[in-house]
């Protein structure tokens, strides 16, 4: 069979020239999502998610049906977050072209929620974490000590400039572009930040390290299946571990849902041997 992106549909005319094809779709979406202060990062991971409509749906947005987009949801091997992911930037995209009057209907408004299991938190152990800081060199010391007791994501932990830090804490931009405040107390590290000049952690053309590269440095810093990610989940374990404000963890994480900070906090042993306690 033909792929479903050259199949046309019954009720298309294959000699109409397309008032509103892709290219322009993307080009004027872009720039609304400028006016509205979208980040560049945000920008370029909604339009690389929409190119997954535009492969199989190459005739131009007015084309595109219920049925595509669900076959496009459904396609992919994702993990749930990254469908889920996919359907907020489709659904998003075409809500705001029939706003906008550039389609006659919005073919995502009947799409189906993903659903995301709750997961369970994977903190790094204290143990591996001290094991790690022991060997690893100067610069994935201060890596992994921003992931484990500050919080960062890895793409926080490669940004990380001289202009961030007032002294007390660091002012990081995390995704989307919102920024946050966080205080630093370990002494280690804010000696580190106070001897910084430009960025923490420079790159090769005067810029900063990749995220990819961060992430990377710190899985061969850490033992196998611990990651710069489960150094995020130490931090928020432990942060709610001494002050069961799940708020306030969030807000150093940088999370705008207390339900996603609840994926980062495994709960503290002491309550779970007192649930099963008060059961027996």
């Amino acid at each position: 069979p033909l792929p479903r992106a050259r199949v046309l549909r019954e009720n298309q005319d294959p000699h109409m020239t397309p008032l509103w094809d892709w290219d322009t779709a993307v080009a004027d979406w872009t720039t609304a999502m400028q006016a509205a202060g979208r980040s560049p990062r945000t920008i370029r991971l909604y339009t690389c998610h929409l190119h997954k409509v535009i492969r199989e749906c190459p005739d131009g947005p007015a084309s595109v049906t219920s049925t595509d987009l669900r076959y496009v949801l459904s396609a992919g091997s994702w993990k749930p977050e990254t469908r889920k992911s996919v359907r907020g930037s489709i659904t998003a995209f075409f809500r705001w072209a029939h706003g906008a009057g550039f389609i006659p209907v919005d073919p995502a408004q009947g799409l189906a929620a993903v659903r995301v299991p709750a997961g369970v938190a994977r903190p790094v152990p204290d143990d591996v974490l001290h094991d790690a800081l022991a060997r690893a060199d100067e610069r994935d010391r201060t890596m992994i000590l921003l992931g484990a007791y500050a919080g960062l994501r890895c793409m926080e932990i490669a940004r990380v400039h001289s202009r961030d830090w007032d002294g007390s804490g660091l002012y990081v931009t995390g995704k989307g572009g919102k920024t946050r405040y966080v205080p630093i107390v370990r002494m280690d590290l804010r000696r580190a930040l106070s001897v910084c000049d430009g960025y923490l952690f420079p790159g090769q053309d005067g810029g900063h390290l990749s995220a990819g590269y961060v992430s990377k440095r710190l899985a061969r810093a850490l033992p196998a299946g611990w990651t710069g990610h489960t150094l995020r989940h130490r931090c928020g374990t432990a942060m709610y571990a001494g002050t069961r404000d799940l708020l306030a963890v969030g807000a150093v994480l940088g999370h705008a849902r207390p339900e996603t900070t609840r994926r980062y906090v495994r709960l503290p042993d002491d309550a779970l041997i007192s649930a099963v306690r008060a059961a027996a």
